[in-house]
């Protein structure tokens, strides 16, 4: 059987799967309400279903869990899809979302919004105009010590990234104690808590934007795994290829922490997933890593507001899980990456 093939049948598993869950997904809460209800609520917005339930049912429906849910699915596909982009450009398994900085710089932006008291959609823009800063820097700090070496550029992104690390602990000794400290640590910690459908559909253009470049990337992303100069041979325009993968990874990336934080381990993890399923070819790889990011991080956000009365944040979910799961993936793995 062709790869293509068996990439069909694997890919409506795999979305069956995230459909299920994300009906689920509804009834998890201290309201809970039956998957049934659920899918009558958005069967009732096209007029096809009769409304038979209360309004507060509704609210938490679409005004609630709707929107945070989607956001879970929105973000996990971004960082997974990011992941996997960066780890075949620059041909290295342990290369994450945050290798240029953007993580760091969207901490920061966060942190100065929440200082200056703005409103959560100003604090999502500061993070996501810093995170693209920060990549900026090392986009330039790079270019300067060597124009094509991707060493140079992860070396430059550890840079940038300590520095805004750096002014993140500024913010925090400035911040007040009382509220504005604990809100600079809650977002860094990340969390679904704070989406809204506003805030949803912000961070949806970018990632859509930049996921319809990697895909229509998707061919010299894999040519470009096997080596510049093979890439070269089959026609790549490696310096502008690359160039629009670290802009459409970036964008992404600074999109989805702009929404929730910053939520680790996910565009490490699942790639290697992905790929242990469907084998390394990009093709295949970027639509099962947001399949199975998305699911991920909604799984990790359900079991965040399972978890009690307080909510645990969902940064610290996904190390929890994915740092020992990531040690049997290395140790299944066995250096075979790609």
């Amino acid at each position: 059987m062709s790869n293509a093939a068996r990439l069909g049948p694997i890919l409506g598993l795999t979305s069956a799967g995230v459909l299920g869950l994300f009906v689920a997904s509804f009834a998890i809460g201290p309201y809970p309400i039956a998957p049934a209800v659920v899918a009558q609520v958005f069967l009732a917005q096209f007029d096809l279903a009769e409304r038979t339930w209360s309004e507060a049912v509704e609210m938490v429906v679409l005004d609630v869990r709707g929107p945070r849910i989607a956001g879970a699915l929105l973000v996990g596909a971004a960082l997974a899809c990011a992941g996997a982009t960066y780890q075949n450009l620059f041909r290295n398994p342990l290369v994450s979302p945050g290798v240029l900085g953007v993580s760091s710089g969207a901490g920061f932006g966060a942190a100065l919004g929440i200082i200056l008291g703005m409103p959560g959609a100003g604090i999502q823009g500061m993070a996501f105009i810093a995170g693209l800063a920060a990549v900026a820097a090392t986009v330039w700090l790079g270019r300067s010590f060597h124009r094509h070496a991707t060493l140079v550029l992860v070396v430059a992104g550890l840079v940038v990234s300590a520095f805004f690390q750096a002014l993140v602990s500024l913010l925090k000794i400035a911040a007040d104690p009382l509220n504005e400290l604990p809100s600079i640590t809650f977002w860094l910690l990340g969390g679904l808590n704070r989406v809204t459908a506003t805030t949803l559909l912000a961070a949806l253009v970018p990632i859509a934007l930049a996921g319809l470049v990697l895909h229509a990337l998707r061919w010299q992303v894999h040519a470009l795994a096997a080596g510049e100069d093979e890439a070269r041979s089959l026609g790549v325009n490696v310096p502008r290829v690359r160039l629009l993968l670290i802009l459409s990874a970036t964008l992404m990336t600074a999109a989805a922490v702009s929404l929730c934080g910053i939520v680790g381990w996910v565009g490490l993890l699942i790639p290697h997933i992905v790929r242990m399923i469907v084998g390394p070819g990009f093709a295949a790889v970027l639509p099962m890593s947001a399949l199975i990011g998305g699911g991920f991080l909604l799984g990790m956000d359900n079991l965040a507001r399972y978890s009690g009365t307080a909510e645990v944040p969902l940064g610290i979910l996904t190390a929890l899980v994915g740092a020992p799961f990531f040690a049997l993936v290395l140790a299944r793995t066995r250096r075979q990456w790609f």
